[in-house]
């Protein structure tokens, strides 16, 4: 079991930036591949960034990309998305979720087994 704490949501004005975190427990945290999704009021869910559990290939939905970085520090079991110039349209709940498969599939919503209880990112125009 895993369990994950997300932080680092809020209200930003639009061009401005947020760090959001997510720390995750137990001992093989670089074992994870790991991913950042948000979701919107009437909308489904989506993938917004994704990294391996090397940290050496990461992925990006096209309306971050040039925007948002993801990262990871293993040895802090935290991974990061970095978010800049930030618009009204990323406003939603921002998950991270953990896929612990031999296969990775980062767009899946179903490939990940493990998500957190969310935070809220709100982009004022």
């Amino acid at each position: 079991q895993v369990q994950l704490v997300e932080s680092g949501g809020g209200l930003v004005q639009a061009g401005g930036s947020l760090r959001l975190s997510c720390a995750a427990s137990g001992r093989t945290f670089g074992s994870y591949d790991m991913g950042w999704f948000r979701q919107a009021p009437g909308k489904e869910r989506e993938i917004v960034a994704a990294i391996r559990r090397s940290g050496g290939r990461t992925y990006y939905a096209d309306s971050v990309k040039g925007r948002f970085t993801i990262s990871r520090d293993n040895a802090k079991n935290t991974v990061y998305l970095q978010m800049n110039s930030l618009k009204p349209e990323d406003t939603a709940v921002y998950y991270c979720a953990v896929s612990d498969r031999v296969t990775f599939y980062p767009n899946e919503f179903h490939a990940y087994d493990y998500w957190g209880q969310g935070t809220q990112v709100t982009v004022s125009s």
